[in-house]
């Protein structure tokens, strides 16, 4: 049986070895290898068959080393993403990569992009220092997803008390609603914690009485 072959970036098919040994090499996690298959003449910026950049596929994978590997290839395109609109600095934000993040971003990724963000993607995990450090790079506290939820509603889903309470710190607006209707203090409520729903209507109700609007019904 033929093994899965990678084409580069540019949509024209490259010699099947070196790529397909650049792919084993991220499953693997061996920059070693991974660097070898790139002297062989394999593209950092290939995609595999189902068009996943080989940087989002490592990171997606939890395969550090080779998204470090990846990322110090002055070539390698840091922005490119899945067809889920996902790149390697969103993955690694959801994982708490801080060294990760903070060293694709010193070689110019993107903080903030339409859509979903890195920091919708740290907020959902907690990763606190990970917030911080892409609130330091301008990254836009109140983004937006596709459907309107922000990385706020995603700490708050996922009950993440000291990212929440980072981001209404930092400036994070608790009042909007997403398309489905839910604000951060109704995804808290979901989630199963009462207190933090709570305090995120109260800290909703704040904001209005600071800024206008009505407040929050009991």
């Amino acid at each position: 049986m033929a093994a899965t072959a990678l084409v580069v970036g540019r949509g024209v098919s490259a010699q099947a070895g070196p790529q397909e040994d650049l792919l084993r090499a991220i499953r693997r996690d061996d920059p070693h290898a991974l660097r070898t298959a790139l002297l062989r003449g394999a593209d950092a910026n290939a995609l595999d068959d189902s068009g996943e950049p080989a940087i989002v596929l490592a990171a997606r994978s939890k395969c550090w080393k080779a998204v470090q590997a990846l990322v110090e290839l002055r070539g390698t395109r840091l922005d490119a993403a899945n067809q889920d609109g996902s790149n390697a600095l969103m993955y690694a934000a959801l994982h708490g990569e801080l060294a990760l993040v903070q060293a694709m971003v010193a070689r110019k990724a993107e903080v903030n992009k339409t859509g979903w963000t890195p920091l919708h993607f740290a907020a959902a995990n907690g990763h606190v220092e990970v917030i911080r450090f892409l609130l330091e790079q301008h990254a836009y506290i109140d983004a937006e997803s596709p459907n309107g939820t922000t990385p706020l509603m995603m700490a708050a889903r996922q009950a993440q008390l000291s990212a929440a309470r980072l981001l209404i710190a930092e400036g994070a607006d608790p009042t909007p609603r997403n398309q489905a209707g839910l604000d951060a203090a109704t995804y808290a409520k979901m989630s199963g914690d009462p207190d933090l729903s709570s305090w995120l209507g109260r800290q909703a109700d704040a904001f209005r009485q600071k800024y206008g609007g009505a407040a929050t019904k009991p």
